[in-house]
């Protein structure tokens, strides 16, 4: 028997950077010398937001999510050693999108680079930011202007490069059903393309090169039969789209082409070892099926529920990919599922609820003038869908009808060597890189010439004004050594700044207040203090200090906590600790939570608790949940935080139960005890 040809494997890559661009440049060399064929950059909130490592709302955050990269300097230095026209490399960012592109393409050029063989992703999905991850920073129609430039610029001058990822990924942690994460990715793509074909800025004739650079970036649970067949659709799906809207002829510029990021939302800190068997299963859903296998995998580390992972913890994850690619067989073989009625029929059915969905979301764009998906963002119906879909996940959890290992079945445990020492299975950020981040950047601005960077602002505002394309304006800006910030503000001036609706309102109750169950009595509980404390209601506000933008904890205690009856006032993301406390004390709040995924928590919470006691409020326990190591969980305590919940504490209706005892011991009350059940 003639051998097999064995398929070439995926790109493997690893989601990475940390504290300075140097730190992260010495990282990425020691994971592409363990066989790393890919790079794919974790840039830090204030980057992906569009502020100067010293603006007030970076505080904290500098360095922690991802690497700062505040002027061309850093791209310099994040990139040192490493041929860019010779690395495939992923950009995690999506309101600045365009600015890091300019950066890349400057220090390319300086490399001596022909940028038209530059390989690799902006992921440039803005649409997801107002539904997800809250990076966003421009209103829809001045940020799909943005992706729209950019799009012309790369088929024109980068024909290699992908320059939007169309990014389901954070739907699905939003909460989207796989129906719900396919219909939404292809809403998007759809706009997109809708708005490059009318800017004109393409001839018709080069359409079919702008679809084939579109790319999409999705997300792998656990189930992963559902998670393959979704694919399967998906790129079923792309080929109807591409083929009958934009009459795409040539079958390889129609090609479904992806990559992934297996699921970060189902990997929980009890027993965390359990993760490693998750990421797995996740990436077979992504690698089985060869007619809908993956361009790039990137997997997370088995401890991210804990905090940052160490770059041993890295390597695992990148063994595990190499294991599958180099020693198994499945390279060998075609598509092992084709013919299969299983898998058939599920990706029909999946097929079926998206093109429905679909329709719907476009009806609303046509109503509006074709616009495409962007009046289901403003009018919050994509949001409210999200929130609704992840609390009726977290009930399903928190009643037992969707088995977590290890969380809610399984719970017995032995002590793991892994998690023995806590301070050391998971990498820390050391805060004094902030201050050397800081120093650089001042240092900076005083060297380089000033009346350049200003004439280059000038230049990119009057552009902005007008419908030219703004690449060149923001290469301009790159060159002349203009910061992060001061490019996200000078496009401010012109477009304004957007704050996302919530879709905390137009949630419906997604768990039933039975009598006798565990919501009715805190509802009791809730009732019966407000009435002690002489109030119509007990008010929670629910607060997202710093840059954050993964709002989902955030969301479900506020749909949580109002279905429960408190009066709940929560005003989106990315507030600073004086506008938190202002809010507090103007709407005489009778407990402050406050949600911080980043790791900004022991900058954050401690502000915010000062400022809290110099308004003079005493009586207002402040409560903290996020990702949040056991020692500063701790130190948090000290400082007078009176509870902090982790990813562990799953139980939503417990924690707004403790919530009600908090705020019964801050006002001196009884600990609640519901009456006794009258016997029947």
């Amino acid at each position: 028997m003639a051998e097999q040809k064995r398929d070439r494997p995926w790109l493997m890559r690893t989601y990475a950077g940390h504290s300075t661009a140097k730190d992260s440049n010495a990282l990425y060399r020691r994971n592409l010398a363990k066989g790393q064929t890919g790079l794919s950059v974790a840039f830090d909130l204030p980057t992906q937001t569009g502020y100067d490592s010293d603006h007030i709302l970076a505080r904290g955050e500098v360095g922690r999510v991802g690497v700062p990269v505040g002027h061309v300097g850093d791209m310099r230095a994040l990139f040192d050693g490493i041929p860019l026209e010779q690395t495939n490399t992923s950009m995690t960012i999506n309101a600045t999108a365009m600015w890091l592109l300019a950066l890349y393409q400057v220090v390319a050029e300086e490399q001596g680079a022909d940028i038209a063989k530059l390989t690799g992703t902006t992921q440039n999905d803005i649409v997801k930011e107002y539904l997800s991850r809250g990076t966003h920073v421009f209103p829809p129609g001045p940020s799909v202007r943005l992706i729209t430039d950019m799009i012309a610029y790369t088929v024109g001058n980068i024909p290699k490069w992908n320059p939007i990822n169309i990014c389901s990924y954070h739907l699905q942690e939003a909460g989207a059903t796989p129906v719900q994460e396919i219909a939404y990715a292809m809403c998007t793509a759809i706009s997109v393309l809708d708005a490059v074909r009318d800017s004109g800025q393409v001839p018709a004739e080069r359409m079919g090169e702008v679809v084939a650079r579109i790319s999409f970036f999705v997300n792998a649970g656990v189930r992963f039969v559902e998670e393959m067949c979704k694919m399967r659709a998906f790129a079923q799906l792309w080929e109807k789209v591409t083929l009958e809207r934009y009459g795409i002829q040539d079958p390889k510029q129609r090609r479904f082409r992806y990559g992934v990021q297996v699921n970060s939302l189902g990997l929980t800190e009890a027993q965390p070892e359990n993760n490693v068997q998750r990421i797995v299963l996740e990436m077979l859903a992504v690698t089985l099926s060869k007619d809908a296998r993956a361009r790039a995998v990137q997997l997370p580390a088995w401890n991210e529920a804990l905090g940052l992972p160490r770059p041993w913890d890295q390597q695992w994850s990148l063994r595990i990919q190499q294991v599958l690619a180099y020693e198994s067989d499945l390279l060998e073989y075609g598509d092992i599922f084709n013919g299969s009625e299983v898998i058939e029929a599920k990706t029909a059915e999946l097929l079926a609820g998206a093109e429905a969905e679909i329709a719907k979301v476009l009806e609303m764009g046509a109503k509006a003038g074709n616009r495409g998906i962007i009046p289901a963002v403003e009018n919050g119906y994509l949001k409210s869908n999200l929130v609704a879909s992840h609390a009726a996940r977290r009930a399903r959890i928190e009643s037992g009808e969707d088995k977590i290992v290890g969380v809610n079945c399984f719970d017995t445990t032995e002590e793991s060597p892994l998690t023995a020492d806590l301070d050391t299975a998971i990498m820390v950020v050391d805060p004094a890189s902030e201050q050397s981040v800081l120093s650089a950047l001042e240092a900076w601005r005083e060297q380089r010439d000033e009346a350049a960077a200003q004439r280059a602002l000038a230049e990119l505002k009057e552009i902005a004004a007008t419908d030219t394309n703004l690449m060149a304006a923001t290469l301009a800006c790159a060159r002349a050594g203009v910061t992060t910030g001061e490019w996200a503000f000078a496009l401010r001036e012109v477009f304004g700044e957007y704050r996302a609706p919530t879709g905390v309102g137009g949630a419906p109750v997604a768990v039933a207040a039975e009598p006798g169950g565990e919501l009715a009595a805190v509802r009791a509980a809730v009732a019966a203090t407000a009435e002690e404390l002489g109030t119509g209601k007990l008010r929670l506000l629910v607060g997202k200090p710093g840059l954050d933008g993964h709002s989902n904890g955030a969301e479900q205690i506020a749909v949580r906590a109002r279905d429960a009856g408190f009066e709940v006032v929560y005003q989106g993301i990315r507030l600073t600790p004086e506008q938190i406390v202002s809010a507090a004390v103007a709407e005489d709040v009778h407990c402050v939570g406050l949600s911080i995924l980043s790791g900004a928590h022991s900058e954050l919470v401690p502000d915010v608790l000062q400022r809290l006691r110099r308004a003079g409020v005493e009586d207002v326990p402040v409560i903290v949940g996020g990702i949040i190591p056991a020692a500063d969980g701790e130190a948090l305590r000290a400082a007078g935080v009176a509870a902090v919940f982790t990813p562990k504490d799953f139980g939503i209706t417990t924690i707004i139960g403790r919530i009600v005892d908090e705020i019964r011991l801050a006002n001196k009350l009884q600990p609640w005890s519901p009456a006794p059940a009258t016997a029947s």
